[in-house]
C-alpha cells in the first residue's frame, strides 16, 4: 500500500472505490507505473485513456489487446519534450544505470559465487 489511509484521500476529495474494476469502469483515465496486467486488458473500454509505462515493443499480446479496446494508450517512454529529451524516461534510466552496479556487486558477492 501507499502507507495513506483512504480518509486521507477523501479529505482532498478523491473517491476510493473497493475494486480495481470499479476503478477501471468509472475512470476515463487511468495512470500507473506499470503496464496493464493481463487482468486488466478486459476491464480497458474503448476510448479509455492509459497513461503508463508500455513498452509495447516488448509485448505483442498488450499491444494487440489495446488495439482491441481502443483505448488511447499513452506511453510514458515516448513523451517528448521539444529538443527531442524524453523527460519520464530520462529518470528511470537514470535508476537503472544505478541499479545495474549494485546488482553486479550482489553477484559478485562469496555469497553469490562469485
Amino acid at each position: 500500500g501507499s502507507g495513506f489511509e483512504d480518509a486521507e484521500y477523501q479529505k482532498f476529495g478523491c473517491t476510493v472505490l473497493p475494486t480495481a474494476a470499479e476503478i477501471w469502469h468509472q475512470a476515463d483515465m487511468i495512470m500507473k507505473v506499470k503496464e496493464p496486467l493481463e487482468s486488466e486488458y478486459e476491464l480497458t473500454r474503448e476510448h479509455q485513456i492509459i497513461f503508463t509505462y508500455f513498452h509495447f515493443a516488448s509485448c505483442k499480446e498488450l499491444t494487440d489487446a489495446m488495439i482491441a479496446k481502443k483505448a488511447v494508450c499513452i506511453a510514458y517512454e515516448t513523451v517528448t519534450k521539444d529538443d527531442g529529451t524524453l523527460p519520464l524516461l530520462i529518470p528511470m534510466s537514470e535508476i537503472a544505470g544505478r541499479m545495474a552496479v549494485q546488482e553486479g556487486a550482489k553477484y559478485l558477492a562469496d555469497g553469490e559465487c562469485g
